[in-house]
């Protein structure tokens, strides 16, 4: 039987108010225990979170609660994902310790390498096949995936028969598409389903699974399409710093490429506010180009202060740029001043 919520959550907090009792030898004096975790401010005036679910998203959430709390020093607790988290929390100013817990241990977690970039197969066929059907070709850590506006619609899959490419908007629909479609040649495929994701994809297009899933990546598209809009040049998309596992999942969506001002430049995209966004973020230029220029691009009702907040605490700056809310709606580029 599941965890009563309440419940959950305070034992999250028992358990946070534990460690730091046996491991920091310091008091709580402020304690909150929540879905994913527990946070606290100690007696030093540091603060403490735990990190209990989705441990490699929980440095924004810390760094948030040490803001709130006026606090520069934080103590991360987790499970999983320790070495992630410590490569991050270098990235930022101020005494940041990762901690991993594994049993009655608890020691610092050292910082992982940037993941290295893994080389797509090499099947110029099946993308030329992707290019001609109308899709925007994508390549992240070894994946290959044709998208419109921003939403997968098929994938180049490696199996013991060879390289194919599957039809469908993620691992279930590729699945059933397959099962009912699965004599259609795959050009035709491919653009039965991309025509159904074009209908939703559309400025005035009516609420729809269809175009909320990805929404950030769809973000992403128009920018590529559209590079002035946030003084750029040019964009290609580029690798998250961590695989994407789930597309139903929300996940800022990486583009590097040159600014007006002949920079190099990272860019990340989000929509819905997200507090582990600016490490994401940092992480992505950290794998990509530590001396490039960052800039963070979210719709202007979730560039809330707290991220500004956190972009302050950066060792290396970034901008973040607040976009139109209805950039859904965006049909050609601007006029350039």
């Amino acid at each position: 039987m599941a965890l009563d919520p309440e419940r959950r959550r305070q034992l999250h907090a028992m358990k946070l108010r534990s460690i730091v009792s046996a491991h920091l030898e310091l008091s709580v004096e402020e304690l909150l225990g929540t879905d994913e975790g527990a946070s606290a401010k100690l007696s030093d005036g540091s603060v403490a979170v735990l990190a209990e679910e989705r441990p490699s998203r929980a440095l924004g959430g810390a760094l948030a609660s040490s803001a709130r709390s006026s606090a520069d020093e934080v103590h991360l607790f987790t499970t999983e994902a320790g070495d992630i988290l410590a490569r991050r929390a270098s990235l930022f100013s101020g005494p940041i310790t990762v901690w991993e817990i594994e049993e009655d241990q608890v020691t610092e977690a050292m910082p992982a390498q940037p993941l290295a970039e893994t080389k797509a197969v090499d099947q110029p066929e099946l993308i030329a096949t992707l290019e001609e059907s109308g899709l925007e070709v994508i390549f992240e850590h070894g994946v290959i995936v044709g998208e419109v506006e921003g939403l997968e619609v098929a994938r180049v899959i490696s199996g013991d028969n060879g390289d194919r490419i599957d039809v469908g908007v993620g691992a279930h629909d590729r699945e059933a598409f397959g099962l009912l479609h699965g004599d259609l040649p795959t050009a035709q495929a491919i653009e039965q389903v991309a025509n159904v994701v074009r209908l939703h994809r559309v400025p005035g297009a009516e609420p729809h699974p269809l175009n909320r899933l990805g929404s950030e990546r769809w973000l992403r598209a128009h920018l590529i399409s559209h590079p002035d809009r946030i003084g750029m040049r040019q964009l290609v998309a580029a690798a998250p710093p961590v695989e994407r596992t789930n597309l139903k999942e929300a996940v800022p969506a990486v583009a590097k490429g040159v600014s007006l001002e002949d920079r190099e430049t990272l860019v990340v995209c989000a929509v819905g506010i997200d507090l582990d966004l600016v490490p994401f973020a940092a992480d992505a230029r950290l794998l990509h180009n530590p001396n490039a220029e960052l800039k963070i691009v979210v719709p202007q009702r979730d560039a809330h202060q707290i991220l500004q907040d956190l972009v302050d605490r950066l060792i290396n700056s970034a901008e973040i740029i607040a976009i139109d809310d209805s950039w859904r709606e965006w049909t050609s580029p601007p006029s350039v001043p």
